[in-house]
């Protein structure tokens, strides 16, 4: 193991609490290890057991933001194999970690750093909804797997060819239907075999993140009827170069 840069039992200072709140935390959905979960009184316990844990753990400092099958979480405490992360009821209650007992094995990945890189795509750490696992077929090159999306989340940015991140994972989608009830995707047998998706069974419910680019789309077209002579950007011109 690498030299973990904190001392056990302390907490994050000021400075690095201001540090953390004044920097973009992002992720690019390429998760780099598994870690096994246990929810504790108001934080979680990660102890890294596969794939590439010296990423996770080799320059890791309290304040760190680390994605936790996709949710952005700040270490508080670092262990010899692992962190703790300070964890809220509501982030319990509006993903999967409150679903998960005891040594449930849960993807990892380091926040992007400065010149990293972009290995998937975008990915904050803020899940859009819960959905879940609706099935998973084996095809001869790829594993093709089906999840439901729950209403009123994020079935506006279900684009097919678009991104999303299930439980962290950067994945493409490959079908969608046009209500955006449920998704398709393609995963690689290296992907499915290096991360907890080999693990999913039908209903196990799964963090579900919107593509941030086509949050921002969404947010232009808002305002799209207060038109600048600086912009020529309509809902055509998106649509015909496929952004929407």
């Amino acid at each position: 193991m690498g030299a973990i840069a904190c001392l056990k039992g302390s907490g994050p200072s000021e400075d690095q609490t201001q540090k953390r709140h004044a920097e973009i935390v992002m992720f690019t959905g390429l998760v780099q290890a598994l870690g096994e979960l246990t929810v504790l009184e108001g934080s979680v316990r990660i102890h890294c057991v596969a794939g590439d844990t010296q990423s996770i753990l080799q320059d890791l400092a309290i304040g760190d933001s680390i994605a936790v099958d996709g949710i952005c979480l700040t270490a508080t405490q670092c262990l010899g194999n692992g962190f703790l992360a300070d964890v809220s009821p509501e982030t319990l209650q509006r993903s999967t970690l409150g679903d998960l007992p005891p040594g449930s094995l849960v993807n990892l990945e380091s926040s992007l750093r400065a010149g990293g890189k972009v290995g998937g795509h975008f990915v904050t750490g803020h899940v859009d909804g819960v959905g879940w696992l609706i099935s998973a077929e084996a095809t001869e090159q790829s594993w093709l797997l089906k999840f439901g999306v729950p209403a009123g989340s994020l079935q506006r940015y279900l684009v097919e060819k678009g991104s999303i991140a299930v439980n962290g994972i950067s994945l493409t989608i490959a079908d969608c239907d046009r209500e955006g009830h449920w998704f398709t995707v393609a995963v690689i047998p290296h992907t499915y075999q290096e991360t907890t998706l080999r693990r999913l069974q039908a209903g196990v419910r799964v963090n579900l993140e919107g593509d941030i680019l086509g949050k921002y789309v969404e947010r232009l077209l808002r305002h799209s009827g207060h038109p600048t002579p600086q912009s020529d950007i309509s809902l055509e011109f998106l649509t015909e170069h496929g952004y929407v």
